[in-house]
């Protein structure tokens, strides 16, 4: 689904923000349907969708009424008709632009993550210039802003915690279950969580983690994989960083029924046991 650059871009924002990089590589493939750009006059874009109530809302009476006259505004959302292929929303943007550019750009949705121009100022954008060009900034700059908009609504935690109707319907609406977004982002998951733990491959945690030691008190993304990775074999915990003592009870309680010391430690011989016990695809 995606390149090795792409997944090692995802990685490093996700590692930013303390979420799993495969929960991010689920939302990014569930909302792009896997495809981040097209290629407009020998340029990659971003993938875009004109709202033409939007542009209705954001313009003066004069240059309404110009655009309602041209069929690219309306009161009603739906009744400017996008085009199918993506160089033919760009000149639709552009027809727009000229009549208004900061309400063009404001009336598009950018990116894998499909966020509005309109929330620039809400972002944190010094203008509606700055969001798109961070949506232009090739696909890493499309889960920047995706990112940035997922923190911005109080959603991270729900990914962290693998709340994905919860997600979905903040993200995609009430009509979430309709389309099955809570349920296609977590069979993705699920998909790249057996990918990343073929024995070919490793664990991305353990590639990271060899030398790290573990204990009580210790937070972080490694802690969190490790409570993935205990849950996933059965020792069900709360996902969330913080190495305390139920996390302890349960790498103790894993260290045991492998036959290893159980000090609560999680060190090299019981990630290596870990390693071995994790489910892998077949």
């Amino acid at each position: 689904m995606f390149e090795p650059e792409l997944i090692r871009e995802i990685i490093q924002i996700a590692e930013e923000h303390e979420i799993e990089p495969e929960a991010l590589m689920a939302v990014v493939e569930v909302e792009s349907n896997g495809k981040l750009g097209a290629r407009v006059n020998g340029r990659m874009e971003p993938l875009i969708r004109f709202e033409g109530h939007y542009f209705y809302r954001l313009l003066s009476n004069a240059k309404r009424n110009l655009a309602v006259v041209r069929g690219l505004a309306h009161s009603r959302s739906g009744c400017v008709k996008n085009p199918f292929r993506q160089a033919s929303r760009w000149r639709l943007l552009k027809r727009a632009e000229a009549i208004d550019r900061v309400a063009a750009l404001s009336s598009c949705s950018w990116g894998c993550g499909q966020v509005m121009g309109s929330h620039w100022r809400w972002l944190g954008f010094g203008n509606v210039d700055a969001l798109v060009m961070e949506a232009r900034d090739g696909a890493s700059g499309q889960i920047r802003l995706m990112m940035r908009y997922i923190v911005k609504a109080r959603l991270k935690g729900k990914l962290q915690n693998h709340d994905w109707a919860g997600f979905a319907r903040a993200y995609n609406g009430p009509a979430y279950r309709k389309y099955k977004y809570h349920t296609k982002m977590q069979n993705a998951y699920r998909r790249h969580l057996r990918r990343r733990r073929r024995p070919e491959h490793g664990s991305m945690f353990a590639r990271r983690n060899q030398l790290q030691m573990l204990k009580l008190g210790s937070h972080g993304m490694a802690v969190r994989q490790l409570q993935t990775d205990l849950s996933s074999l059965g020792y069900y915990l709360r996902v969330d960083g913080d190495f305390g003592p139920a996390t302890e009870r349960a790498l103790k309680t894993f260290q045991k029924e492998s036959r290893l010391q159980a000090d609560g430690i999680f060190g090299p011989k019981t990630l290596e046991m870990l390693r071995r016990k994790l489910p892998v695809s077949v």
